[in-house]
């Protein structure tokens, strides 16, 4: 078994956790997290496209290929930013064939697939209340990832979220049986019943605390993912129980000023860990975008200060941007808009 299985030794994440709990946060504490494990809701298209819009059409060259998003997964590791990697079980186990990630980098893998993530091209997935589905075999998983995702939407449906919760509960005995660790991954609504949209933060926050109220110690999750539902939602949860390490996560690819204020608001609110997806892939490059999000949290650079920053290493590097820099100085999130 692999040393970053049997979890010898303090690994950064563990030791930042044990900070951040118990009162003792510095800005080098913040978790980052790259979420490499969208093969499980897009499947081909998950690495991005080569260039351009390519459309719902399949023809090859079109995506870049599995080794390709396994050679960007290696390089953002290398690079040593990362406190933790999400992959799918396939790529996580292909990835640690030959050993631990290193670099003081924790692997994590999906363990859940819930239907509303079932993002396949021409699918209407999404827009049905999420229900829950597992593909993972955690005995499987064991040997070579001791940390896990589970994902949960509860959609203010009683016979839905009941199910839902009947899912996680089952999953945790399993994981604690097996001596696996988890996060808890609490999606927005996407299919709510009867729940006016100003009422989604509290919704969704009480739903957290409700859920884990009922959960000893040694099933409980080491931090949550969640989106950001504005600054007072976020504010609320961190205050309410300070035990709960709460992460956001990243939603859609946005802008760049979009990637470092929502990582600047969320730890100004009492957020303690960044899980960031399409933000980190889908960037021109993911390695600069990375590397930038340290200064903002330190406070050495501002958001837009950031996104200028960036813009020059691109230029240095004569990698073409998607955006004008006077565009990708646009806050666009909905949410970040509206505060």
């Amino acid at each position: 078994m692999h040393a970053e299985a049997t979890g010898h030794g303090v690994r950064d994440l563990d030791r930042k956790l044990q900070k951040i709990a118990g009162g003792r946060y510095a800005p080098d504490d913040f978790v980052i997290a790259d979420a490499k494990d969208a093969d499980m809701a897009f499947g081909v298209t998950a690495a991005g496209p080569i260039g351009g819009d390519p459309g719902p059409v399949a023809a090859p060259g079109t995506y870049r290929t599995r080794a390709a998003y396994l050679d960007a997964m290696r390089a953002v590791v290398a690079q040593g930013e990362l406190d933790i990697l999400l992959t799918s079980v396939s790529n996580g186990e292909a990835l640690t064939a030959d050993g631990p990630l290193g670099s003081g980098v924790t692997l994590a893998v999906r363990a859940n697939d819930t239907t509303d993530i079932w993002n396949t091209r021409g699918s209407r997935y999404p827009a049905a209340a999420s229900r829950p589905f597992r593909t993972a075999d955690l005995a499987a998983v064991r040997p070579f990832c001791d940390l896990v995702l589970y994902s949960v939407t509860f959609n203010n449906d009683r016979d839905l979220d009941l199910a839902t919760l009947e899912a996680y509960a089952a999953f945790r005995h399993e994981a604690a049986e097996l001596g696996i660790r988890h996060f808890l991954e609490v999606f927005n609504p996407n299919a709510p019943t009867d729940l006016a949209p100003e009422h989604v933060g509290a919704f969704v926050n009480d739903s957290i605390v409700r859920t884990l109220a009922g959960v000893a110690r040694v099933e409980r999750p080491l931090f949550l993912k969640m989106a950001y539902n504005g600054a007072r939602a976020l504010a609320e949860l961190v205050e309410h129980d300070t035990s709960i390490v709460v992460g956001i996560l990243g939603g859609s690819a946005g802008t760049t000023r979009d990637t470092f204020e929502l990582l600047h608001r969320s730890e100004a609110s009492g957020g303690r860990v960044a899980l960031f997806g399409r933000k980190i892939q889908r960037a021109e490059s993911q390695l600069d975008l990375v590397g930038l999000m340290r200064p903002v949290l330190r406070g050495e650079l501002t958001p837009a200060d950031a996104v200028r920053a960036y813009h020059e290493t691109l230029a240095k590097a004569e990698i073409p941007p998607r955006r004008s820099l006077d565009v990708d100085l646009q806050v666009t999130d909905a949410v970040l808009r509206a505060e």
